[in-house]
């Protein structure tokens, strides 16, 4: 069940009386305000001033997760805890990831309520005390701040970044069959037992955490939508890359097709098909360049396609393991190594079963199964293999 609110004027504080007349303090804390960070070290101390202003009268905590940021956002806010005591920081040393990073907050709290808003200002934090009041005084599940209904906006977004929303809104609505109107909304507020519910069905992965809750929750969730206008960023860098989109499309799929296939092979085997076509094209081009060394041409396409692949992979596929600098070639080196064997592993299957059906087509498709197995299998546990540190 989902109600819109088109005209709403969210309260200035939330008494911090309950209707027995009982002190709040004394029946633990009812909000956790969780924060992801990576490199927002300008921005957490007017957030968290504005915090304390808006949350007034309310027993809250804010958990800041902060993925090792190289500006030091974790070192600002312990700082500023000894000042702000509702100010608690997780800091997470070799894991990336905003959605993991969210659930990791939540679930660090023994709050009743739990709401989750970016570091950058960008979201509305006036709204929190009517999210609160919502979930408190009315039967909601889930209360989501959203730029798409009257009284809320997108600000001063390009065109661009309003038509990528758009279309993410649409994939969404109708691959997921939602009707919220704004699923990438990534300012909300859910009642405790929603995470608990569906901690062990969430994909964490990407951004947009409250469409995979949503999705994963045990039950249909009953929902309401607050507007908000979306602010501007006032320090630091947005995060929103090329990569963003992909990472979404994949938590798409892991909703879809995740319980039979997991979403990294998915992803691993899109772009070794795509390796396919570039293998191809530079095959194409070294039959102009060079045309009567197919051996030469062969061998430089193969070369080509592995670096391609690779690259993707390590860019999109495992962004989270992500490798740089020299550990980029020294994985180059282990991929084509790993990817090499998988060639002889698809070549001796498909021999095989050829030899044995004198089935061509069955004999090919069977051989790339394998290869394409044993090259996701290798590469995940030789070249990007559970990261132990920075």
């Amino acid at each position: 069940m989902i109600e819109q609110n088109f005209s709403l004027t969210p309260p200035k504080s939330v008494p911090s009386q309950t209707s027995a007349g009982t002190d709040e303090s004394a029946l633990g804390i009812t909000l956790c305000v969780v924060i992801p960070t990576f490199n927002e070290a300008a921005n957490v101390e007017p957030l968290i001033e504005r915090l304390y202003k808006v949350l007034e009268g309310v027993n809250w905590e804010v958990i800041f997760v902060d993925d090792d940021s190289p500006d030091a956002t974790a070192t600002v806010l312990r700082s500023l805890a000894s000042r702000y005591p509702r100010v608690r920081c997780l800091r997470r040393v070799g894991r990336r990831g905003l959605s993991s990073a969210c659930v990791e907050g939540m679930l660090a709290s023994t709050a009743t309520y739990l709401a989750v808003m970016d570091a950058d200002l960008q979201h509305d934090e006036t709204i929190l005390p009517a999210m609160l009041s919502s979930l408190r005084d009315e039967p909601y599940d889930l209360v989501i701040g959203t730029r798409y209904i009257e009284g809320g906006g997108v600000g001063e977004w390009d065109t661009k970044r309003q038509r990528g929303s758009a279309i993410a809104t649409l994939l969404s609505q109708r691959l997921l069959k939602l009707e919220v109107r704004d699923p990438m909304s990534g300012f909300f507020m859910l009642r405790r037992e929603v995470i608990d519910g569906a901690v062990y069905k969430l994909s964490n992965i990407g951004f947009k955490i409250m469409l995979d809750l949503i999705v994963s929750a045990e039950k249909p969730l009953r929902i309401r939508e607050l507007p908000y206008q979306f602010g501007i960023r006032q320090h630091g860098e947005s995060k929103l890359d090329n990569r963003v989109m992909w990472d979404y499309l994949m938590l798409l799929l892991d909703k879809m097709v995740g319980r039979y296939l997991p979403i990294r092979f998915v992803s691993f085997a899109l772009i070794g098909g795509t390796g396919v076509f570039v293998h191809l094209l530079a095959l194409g081009i070294s039959r102009i360049v060079v045309p009567d060394n197919f051996t030469l041409g062969q061998a430089a396409a193969t070369s080509i396609a592995m670096v391609f692949n690779f690259t993707l992979n390590n860019s999109l596929t495992y962004r989270d393991k992500q490798l740089k600098g020299m550990r980029y070639f020294g994985g180059l080196l282990k991929f084509v190594l790993a990817c090499s064997l998988g060639a002889f592993a698809n070549v001796g299957v498909a021999s095989f079963i050829f030899n044995d059906s004198g089935d061509w087509i069955l004999s090919g498709l069977a051989g790339i199964l394998v290869g394409l197995m044993w090259n996701y299998s290798a590469t995940a546990l030789f070249v990007w293999p559970q990261r132990k540190g920075p």
